[in-house]
């Protein structure tokens, strides 16, 4: 279906055209003063250079050429030769219809759908997540349903960090505590055992333990970088073990994103690029890219153009070990094989960009990607505390995820709790529900790359700018339709009438805006996009409530129609939380 600016736009070409003018000029955009007009163009003050005329005599032609249109009901030239429009009632209700009529409400998907991966989430293997996994969560999550909405292929990788020596540090701990286990035998040549010697407890203690000894204990230290190098070259034990920890981490990690209600089609880690390190590496040597650099060898990634010094890209280290840098064009080696991806985003921190810069340098100075494949770097910022810094416990440490989401959902039960007209167990779940909404929009209503204060309070708020103030309108539609319903009417087959106050115009155009925003939100790669319109129209929604006495109306074919408005816009709201990941519950 057309998106609304694209017509607006198409018929103000046609009136340019029609005076002579180019139809580039005929920009239509939403209006800077909407207590003016609508919609606006100013393109006649760009055409006046060209066609060396006074731009408000451009504009009166133009308004004249579009006195008859079936899409404005007024266009006005005014100086200094602005077009001032206001669309035609009947047409923008017809336009509605429409947008009824489609499953996806005027969503016209991509042309040509691109097979798009993306890699967010970077959890490490025996480590529990923490805030610091939030954003990348929840971005990524929300770009990957924004992406499959608009209709590309969107394929989400969930990265792990499960090598190196944080695997070599839980490999020496556990031979201390348990050395008399068969993965520790050298000459073992049996199955090992199907069930981990561990639980996922035990491992999340194991971990930080060893990492201490480590920092205390040089000999430890060194065992387990042994340990490390011999996990890396293949030991049958170490590697049964690290399939264990891979098993239990897995296995703990899928249900703490499923309460953030994120998903990954991909559960791949480091280890998993392994295997193409030493051909990648070889080639890079055959292709005279990498050379030896202080004992390193080296990708020079700098280009003429550069402000700023980039350093080479570093493949190996001096004593033949790979990088974080190694592994990551190792998996783009990976990517490329199996999925042949047009294009790979990264949600990542975005005091990464530097380093995402050199990696994607070299991926394409290496020939590792085509030249049309498309490496993207969508940096977040920090998620801060009151303070003002990055969010901590109180007593200073790294909050748990799954700790900041239960101190959550205890607030919101509290305030649903009060109202004491649910049952504890509904009163929980629906709690869980507004939570989710709090936490995932209060972080995602911000633009990704800056930093924001995560404020618990105004989060959880049922008033202002917050998820459970859309989750409390979205509530109060449903509510509406059932009061209606329950009367023993339906609106099904009616048509969405002409407004007849401001109020049901202005809500009939936020609506209508749907399938412009979410396209231009993909593009941009920018889910606050789609928050910003979300608080449009549920405050446009509320004005237009508080305003129409929807259900004691007497006219019942107006009635219809402004149920079937009700319909499209809770449609359209339950779409686009469900592009930002989270639902409304039935009441609150």
């Amino acid at each position: 279906m057309e998106k609304l600016m694209e017509k607006m736009e198409g018929e103000v070409v046609a009136a340019f055209l029609s005076c002579g003018y180019d139809g580039k000029y005929a920009k239509v955009t939403v209006s800077n003063r909407p207590d003016l007009c609508e919609f606006q163009c100013n393109g006649a003050l760009a055409a006046a250079k060209t066609y060396k005329k006074a731009p408000l005599a451009i504009a009166g032609e133009t308004a004249a050429a579009l006195a008859d249109s079936p899409i404005f009901a007024s266009v006005e030239a005014v100086k200094p030769g602005f077009l001032n429009m206001k669309i035609k009632e009947e047409f923008l209700a017809d336009y509605l219809c429409g947008m009824m009529d489609d499953p996806d409400y005027g969503n016209e998907k991509v042309r040509e759908p691109k097979t798009v991966l993306l890699d967010y989430g970077g959890p490490n293997v025996a480590k529990p997540l923490h805030v610091g996994h939030l954003r990348s969560a929840i971005i990524g999550e929300s770009v990957k349903r924004m992406g499959r909405y608009v209709g590309h292929r969107m394929i989400g990788d969930v990265h792990m960090g499960d090598w190196g020596l944080q695997m070599g540090l839980i490999i020496t701990e556990l031979q201390e505590r348990k050395p008399e286990l068969v993965y520790f035998q050298e000459d073992y040549e049996g199955d090992y055992p199907s069930q981990a010697p561990f639980t996922i407890s035990q491992l999340e203690e194991i971990y930080p333990t060893a990492s201490g000894k480590s920092k205390q204990d040089e000999a430890y230290k060194e065992r387990a970088m042994q340990a490390t190098y011999a996990l890396q070259h293949g030991r049958r034990g170490y590697r049964a073990l690290l399939s264990h920890i891979l098993r239990v981490s897995v296995t703990d990690l899928k249900k703490n994103y499923e309460n953030l209600n994120v998903s990954f089609d991909l559960w791949k880690g480091e280890s998993d690029a392994q295997p193409y390190i030493p051909a990648m590496v070889q080639k890079m040597k055959d292709d005279g890219f990498a050379y030896i650099s202080e004992g390193a060898l080296v990708v020079d990634v700098k280009e003429d153009t550069d402000t700023k010094e980039v350093p080479p890209c570093m493949i190996l280290k001096s004593d033949g070990a790979s990088l974080y840098n190694t592994t990551d064009l190792a998996t783009i080696v990976e990517r490329m094989k199996d999925w042949h991806p047009d294009e790979i985003i990264y949600v990542v921190d975005k005091r990464q960009e530097l380093y995402f810069t050199q990696v994607f340098r070299c991926a394409r100075k290496t020939g590792l990607v085509e030249t049309d494949t498309k490496l993207t770097f969508l940096g977040f910022g920090t998620m801060n505390g009151a303070d003002g810094k990055p969010f901590k416990t109180r007593d200073g440490g790294v909050m748990r995820l799954s700790t900041l989401l239960a101190d959550i959902n205890e607030q919101m039960y509290q305030k649903i709790a009060d109202n004491q007209t649910m049952s504890r167990e509904e009163a929980e779940q629906t709690a869980k529900v507004v939570a989710l909404s709090a936490v995932k929009y209060g972080d995602l209503s911000n633009q990704a790359s800056k930093d924001y204060i995560f404020d618990t309070d105004r989060f959880t708020s049922f008033e202002g700018n917050t998820g459970p103030y859309l989750l409390y309108t979205i509530v109060r539609m449903k509510s509406i339709l059932k009061k209606y319903s329950r009367a023993g009417k339906s609106a099904d087959g009616k048509k969405i009438l002409a407004a007849t106050t401001e109020s049901e115009k202005a809500l009939m155009l936020e609506a209508a805006r749907f399938n412009g925003m979410i396209a231009a939100a993909y593009a941009e790669l920018a889910p606050h996009k789609v928050c910003a319109y979300l608080y449009d129209l549920a405050n446009a929604f509320n004005r237009f409530y508080h305003e129409t006495k929807i259900l004691a109306g007497e006219d019942e074919a107006r009635q219809a129609g402004q149920i079937r408005l009700l319909e499209l816009c809770r449609g359209i709201m339950e779409t686009c939380i469900d592009v930002l990941g989270f639902s409304a519950p039935e009441r609150m």
